[in-house]
């Protein structure tokens, strides 16, 4: 697979949006951070990453909803995410096809969260 792409897992009802490389991944990493309605629908759209567990809560609503690659660059660090990808708890749909992808993600080390 080359390029940005959304791949629909068997069994899984949505596309998995995943980048071309982690590296076009430059969202911000303080500050708050408001998704839009595509991405967050229902709820509080407001993320400040100051707060504990923010940053987390904010990466997977972005991981489960991304609609194209451009949700994923604008609203997740690469750093950050390979930071929580470890306890972060995502559908499996969702991890295989990243850990698929980037298979560095399965070699961080599991933490409790």
């Amino acid at each position: 697979m080359t390029g940005d792409s959304a791949t629909r897992p068997h069994g899984y009802a949505k596309p998995v949006v995943v980048p071309e490389t982690l590296d076009h991944l430059r969202g911000p990493t303080t500050g708050v951070v408001d998704l839009p309605r595509h991405l967050k629908w229902s709820g509080n759209p407001h993320y400040d990453l100051a707060q504990p567990g923010r940053m987390g809560d904010l990466y997977r609503t972005v991981l489960n909803e991304a609609a194209s690659p451009d949700d994923l660059h604008s609203y997740l660090s690469r750093d950050s995410l390979i930071r929580l990808w470890p306890t972060m708890w995502l559908p499996q749909a969702v991890r295989h096809a990243w850990e698929e992808r980037f298979p560095e993600l399965r070699l961080v080390p599991r933490r409790a969260a």
